[in-house]
């Protein structure tokens, strides 16, 4: 007789009880058939859920730092030189006055120190997601079903996977 054969005589109800009975003593939860039976087979999976935590900060500020510098600047100036030379005694129609100025400018480059500021630099800062693994470890659970043949009971086993 086959195993759902067993279940399906409906000619013998006494037998049928007794085989009740008996696959009911070792288990809680059986199901009994007429032509097809079921268990659902379970498994623990993995929920994996991240979050960000502030892990630190980065600030970025300006310091004024002094550097003295020394520049040579090359400057000019005029120099007025005197000379005296002798002459030959020639005559002149000119009359000797009482005064006579010559006036002559003289000039020179002085410095002037200004300052100004320039941008010499930029500095940007961004941030980037860099991906990167873990490893994860758990012990998950799986139910597998446990076929126990008994006389000459005929099973084929059918996997979908």
């Amino acid at each position: 007789m086959s195993f759902f054969g067993m279940f399906n005589d409906k000619n013998d109800r006494h037998g049928k009880d007794e085989n009740r009975k008996e696959v009911q003593r070792g288990h809680r939860d059986t199901e009994f058939a007429e032509d097809d039976a079921h268990i659902d087979l379970r498994q623990e999976e993995l929920d994996i859920h991240k979050h960000r935590d502030e892990t630190g900060d980065v600030e970025i500020h300006k310091e004024i730092v002094e550097e003295e510098q020394t520049v040579n600047v090359p400057v000019s100036h005029d120099q007025v030189v005197i000379e005296t030379k002798a002459v030959d005694h020639q005559p002149t129609d000119e009359p000797i006055s009482e005064e006579e100025t010559v006036h002559i400018p003289v000039t020179a480059e002085e410095v002037d120190v200004d300052k100004h500021t320039v941008v010499t630099g930029e500095v940007t800062a961004h941030k980037r997601s860099v991906e990167e693994s873990r490893q994860v470890h758990d012990v998950l659970h799986k139910e597998v079903a446990d076929v126990e043949t008994h006389g000459t009971a005929d099973v084929v086993n059918e996997r979908d996977e």
